[in-house]
């Protein structure tokens, strides 16, 4: 008897490269528009800093840090401690949401895990010799 099926080989490591350098880019659009909206005073992010209840200067160290952490997520060296700060900064605004701006968790956690994934798998730790 003989089983069909597909057979799932392991990603190559250009493959890997290549996957995590796709996120790595995406994290970072992400996190400087959403940085660069911040710091250029868009209403809506006034807005939910105002309903957060915290003055203009959370807002801009917020947008400064992602907008440091987009960048540091472009640069192989600084791309742990990036995705590391920006794992720590999604961890926060998912409680802020659901805590003070009684909003979905959703984005903010999925930013936090891949952010965490970048991390763990950019470690100096993790790299095979």
């Amino acid at each position: 008897m003989t089983t069909t099926g597909t057979r799932h080989l392991p990603a190559t490591p250009a493959v890997a490269r290549i996957g995590l350098l796709a996120l790595r880019i995406g994290l970072a659009v992400v996190f400087a528009a959403a940085g660069l909206a911040k710091l250029g005073g868009e209403p809506a992010m006034v807005e939910m800093f105002a309903d957060i209840g915290a003055g203009a200067w959370l807002r801009y160290l917020v947008g400064a840090c992602e907008v440091a952490g987009a960048v540091g997520l472009l640069v192989p060296r600084l791309t742990c401690a990036a995705a590391l700060g920006l794992t720590g900064l999604m961890v926060g605004a998912t409680v802020t949401n659901v805590a003070v701006l009684d909003t979905s968790p959703v984005l903010t956690l999925l930013l936090a895990l891949a952010a965490a994934w970048v991390a763990r798998v950019s470690s100096p730790g993790s790299r095979r010799r």
